[in-house]
């Protein structure tokens, strides 16, 4: 019942608003809301992080969506390092397509990681519990999660940050477009790379 009101106060204008409400307490409101997305994670990131362009500005927009969004990453992918031995996850973990995604996570854990990380859309709380299950290194993880977040954040800041312009102009949408495909296909030539180096 929580989540739902959650989810139904979650719209853009209502966010808007508790922007303004708490503009005093400087960048926390928009590092705590993006940072709730990896322990809520039906929460609507990309009206998240547009708004935070919109009242920050573009670039402290993205910093703090950024910063928010790994801080939840990385925290709850040390939770479940943590715990990971618990009889839950293990039970989890046995399911036969788990083990066959923790396989190939496994094997190409960087790639996994940072490609799923790079949509604006995706189960990104189950990312980092397979990361976490498969003992993925600390830093590694930090690295894809970094990289992957900051693409996603600059691109769905970059419109957030002036929507107007964007409904008046739909075809400069082309050029987001094109940034993320131009990072898809090369997020795909390293997983491509690292998987065929993990099986040599």
């Amino acid at each position: 019942m929580l989540i739902s009101n959650l989810l139904s106060y979650m719209t853009e204008e209502n966010l808007n608003e508790w922007m303004e409400r708490f503009r005093s307490w400087g960048p926390l409101p928009g590092i705590f809301l993006t940072f709730l997305k990896s322990f809520i994670p039906p929460l609507p990131t990309a009206v998240i992080v547009g708004v935070n362009a919109a009242a920050y500005g573009l670039w402290f927009g993205f910093l703090y969506s950024w910063i928010g969004l790994i801080a939840g990453c990385m925290t709850t992918f040390l939770i479940v390092r943590a715990i990971a031995s618990h009889p839950y996850f293990l039970r989890w973990a046995e399911r036969p397509k788990v083990q066959k995604s923790l396989t190939w996570a496994r094997r190409n854990a960087f790639s996994f990681v940072f490609i799923l990380s790079m949509m604006p859309l995706g189960p990104f709380a189950l990312v980092n519990t397979a990361a976490a299950i498969v003992r993925m290194p600390k830093l590694a993880f930090f690295f894809a999660i970094a990289g992957g977040k900051a693409i996603m954040v600059l691109a769905v800041s970059y419109v957030g940050h002036d929507l107007g312009r964007f409904i008046e102009r739909p075809y400069e949408l082309l050029y987001v477009v094109g940034f993320l495909a131009l990072s898809f296909w090369g997020s795909r030539k390293a997983e491509a790379y690292f998987t065929r180096s993990s099986s040599e």
